[in-house]
């Protein structure tokens, strides 16, 4: 598993690493509308999923509105922004922030995606939470591109991920 810190002390996190040639784990997860979004609802279509520990934090707040922004430009590409906040919290954070481009996606039921992308925080201040990660998922679910960002405060290299996305 990579190295993954907050505020410089080391997190756990449960599953196993996704790399780039992967083959993208399948997911179920919860939409703000409550309903059910699975890795193949978006079949045919370059992915990025951006996995945030909450929307209601600085960092996951601009990177959300970021991909928000970035996704006009983005064509036939689906964004993907997944944590364990509450649909009903995302829903109203995307309604207030005009974030209307990226779906938001919980994964508060069974953490089952956490688990799959190896993202899962194992205990401390964000148990159960997901920490910062990019992943970019081509029309054939083969892994293009993944970032775990060391550090969970910090921004993912966007450039990359938006490089890959476009490639």
């Amino acid at each position: 598993m990579p190295t993954v810190t907050l505020k410089g002390n080391p997190v756990t996190l449960k599953g196993n690493e996704v790399q780039a040639g992967d083959s993208a784990p399948d997911f179920k997860l919860q939409s703000n509308a409550l309903a059910d979004v699975t890795l193949a609802d978006s079949a045919g279509k370059t992915r990025i999923i951006a996995t945030i520990p909450s929307l209601d934090t600085p960092t996951c707040h601009a990177e959300t509105k970021r991909f928000n922004d970035e996704a006009a430009n983005l064509g036939d590409v689906e964004v993907l922004v997944v944590s364990t906040d509450l649909p009903f919290g995302q829903k109203r954070w995307c309604g207030a922030e005009d974030v209307d481009k990226v779906s938001c996606l919980s994964d508060h039921r069974s953490a089952e995606f956490g688990e799959a992308y190896g993202v899962l925080i194992d205990g401390g201040a964000l148990d159960r939470c997901l920490c910062r990660a990019i992943f970019v998922v081509g029309p054939d679910n083969t892994v293009k591109h993944a970032e775990y960002v060391s550090e969970i405060a910090d921004h993912p290299d966007y450039d990359a991920a938006l490089a890959a996305a476009k490639s």
